[in-house]
């Protein structure tokens, strides 16, 4: 199982994200895109979680979306209301289903922004489900959160 889990790393090195694993759950973590604005930042985060099951060979693989933003404002909260001048807002966005695939500009349209940045959802999920399925075990993409 470490041999699975370091050729997995391995093969999304060049993605420059970061791992955590607790009690056999990985996490991987990317910013994919940033975008400023006057006295504010937001960023998109991809982020994938898998568990590796040796009982029954499989791993268990979900993606999704982070987007987070912070910074002043300049009069109203991001939900239009009023605002003390701070605001921090955080939004996540599943990919959902097995086969989600397009790049960054049009799932970022779903958060109602437009990045220019290209990220390759697909890419991921192929080099983990072939990694996985070259070592024996089944590759299984789950939509809710890998627990």
């Amino acid at each position: 199982m470490a041999n699975l889990i370091d050729e997995i790393k391995a093969s999304l090195a060049n993605y420059k994200g970061e791992w955590k694993e607790k009690k056999g759950l990985w996490d991987f973590s990317t910013t994919v895109a940033e975008r400023k604005a006057f006295l504010s930042k937001k960023k998109l985060t991809y982020a994938l979680k898998l568990r590796m099951d040796e009982a029954e060979k499989t791993v268990r693989f979900s993606e999704m979306l982070i987007e987070s933003g912070s910074g002043l404002s300049s009069g109203g909260d991001f939900d239009s209301g009023m605002s003390s001048g701070f605001g921090v807002k955080t939004e996540s966005y599943n990919t959902f289903g097995g086969a989600r695939k397009g790049t960054i500009e049009e799932q970022s349209k779903l958060f109602g922004k437009d990045y220019s940045y290209q990220f390759n959802f697909s890419e991921i999920r192929s080099k983990v489900k072939d990694i996985a399925e070259k070592a024996g075990y089944k590759f299984e993409y789950q939509i809710l959160p890998v627990k």
